[in-house]
């Protein structure tokens, strides 16, 4: 694993753990994250004036991933509003890496070393350890069927978005193509939320909450722009399972800053992702 890829997964993962932590604060959290997506796109808009457009070549994937970056929001807010979130959250984010690792090598021929799938699998299963503490501290909730299908279905939508992104930037720049993607994604994503909860609802978030929205919305397009870099340069199914430690970090940031239970079982879950992590370094 290169060492300059996982500098950038790093930077990434803390970056998107920050833009997650900054949407805790706001009091209705999808409209947060339709602000920070349009941001995040008016922010690439002004962005790709100066790279210019991808190759045609890559057009199809960015609409393709544009497309499922925006099924994938419409999902988690289908998710959230019907589900737990400590029953989503660690299924959905523990699950894609693993199923990265199927279609990258499908479609990849992304061959692993032996120590790089130890690697994966300690990274997978220490982000369901750590986010699964709060389900079991949970006693009164009980899984639902729907509730882990609805999970699994998100984990098969990064799933897809990263390999799809991942195929393309290894076959083109990766600058122009992550920003053309985030200036597609609010047109999708807008109209659907609009019709939701209302424009009364976007107005009444931007007044209380401009600054924290200014901020994430900056964040997250350069907390994913630089996992395309790192996607260039580094095997798809080991990036794509280093940059879910962004889940441990914003468990530290809740724990540290929110007052959120940490508890052992979830230190233990962090150590057993950051061992992975490792393992991946030395011997992936």
């Amino acid at each position: 694993m290169p060492i300059t890829a996982l500098i950038l997964l790093f930077f990434s993962a803390s970056m998107h753990a920050l833009w997650n932590f900054l949407l805790k604060s706001a009091e209705e959290k999808y409209i947060a994250m339709g602000w920070q997506v349009i941001l995040s796109g008016a922010l690439a808009l002004g962005l790709i004036f100066f790279s210019g457009l991808p190759p045609r070549s890559m057009w199809l994937f960015a609409v393709i991933s544009m497309l499922l970056e925006a099924l994938y929001f419409i999902l988690l807010c289908v998710a959230y509003t019907d589900h737990d979130f400590s029953l989503v959250y660690p299924i959905a984010r523990g699950a894609a890496p693993a199923l990265l690792v199927l279609w990258s090598a499908l479609f990849l021929r992304e061959q692993l070393t032996v120590g790089g799938y130890i690697g994966l699998a300690m990274i997978t299963g220490g982000i369901v350890v750590n986010g699964a503490t709060t389900l079991l501290q949970n006693h009164d909730e009980k899984p639902h069927l729907k509730g882990i299908l609805t999970a699994l279905s998100v984990a098969l939508v990064i799933s897809i978005y990263t390999f799809v992104d991942g195929t393309a930037v290894k076959n083109g720049p990766a600058f122009p193509y992550g920003l053309s993607m985030f200036v597609m994604v609010p047109m999708v994503t807008t109209p659907y939320l609009t019709r939701r909860y209302g424009w009364d609802s976007f107005q009444r978030v931007w007044a209380k909450n401009r600054a924290y929205l200014l901020l994430g919305g900056a964040l997250g397009l350069v907390a994913y722009m630089l996992a395309l870099f790192a996607y260039t340069i580094a095997p798809l199914s080991y990036s794509g399972a280093i940059r879910e430690v962004s889940a441990v970090i914003g468990a530290f940031l809740g724990w540290q800053f929110l007052k959120e239970k940490m508890g052992g079982v979830r230190v233990l879950g962090a150590v057993i992702v950051f061992a992975g992590v490792m393992v991946i370094a030395v011997f992936g």
